[in-house]
């Protein structure tokens, strides 16, 4: 993290040349919570329909997600749409995108670095002035508004 003072008139993403606000800005807080909630229920879901737990007493009846299948399968779509589409689909529907701070394709290890820092929950809630989380810092990409 940086330790340097920012100026009133530093803003997220300044110094990587993105603007302040509109197309390509950081994407804010509201919005990332907003995707990676819809994100996790997106997955629940599928977990709650491929990988059913029974109810106590033996009953076929599905009661809950298995929250490792939940994490896996968040994890599968967070790589599979990051490498192919930009972004997750909850990122997709907020209007944000995963791009690379160097030209080119996000491409493939990148997503997968990310996501495996991303489920470990840690690196995605230290944040930097830019507003990246250190799972974005350190595959070095940026969340950014589309």
């Amino acid at each position: 993290m940086s330790t340097a003072p920012h100026s009133p008139a530093d803003w997220p993403g300044k110094k990587f040349g993105l603007p302040e606000s509109g197309a390509r800005s950081v994407a804010r807080a509201g919005r990332r919570i907003l995707a990676l909630a819809l994100d996790w229920i997106i997955a629940s879901v599928l977990s709650l329909i491929l990988v059913p737990q029974p109810q106590a007493g033996g009953s076929a009846a599905w009661t809950a997600t298995n929250p490792f299948a939940t994490l896996g399968i968040f994890a599968v779509l967070q790589v599979l749409f990051i490498a192919t589409a930009g972004g997750s689909i909850g990122h997709l529907i907020f209007g944000m995108r995963v791009v690379p701070l160097s030209p080119g394709w996000v491409g493939i290890v990148k997503p997968i670095a990310r996501t495996v820092l991303l489920c470990l929950a840690i690196p995605a809630v230290i944040w930097d002035h830019d507003q990246r989380g250190m799972h974005d810092r350190l595959v070095g990409t940026v969340l950014v508004r589309r």
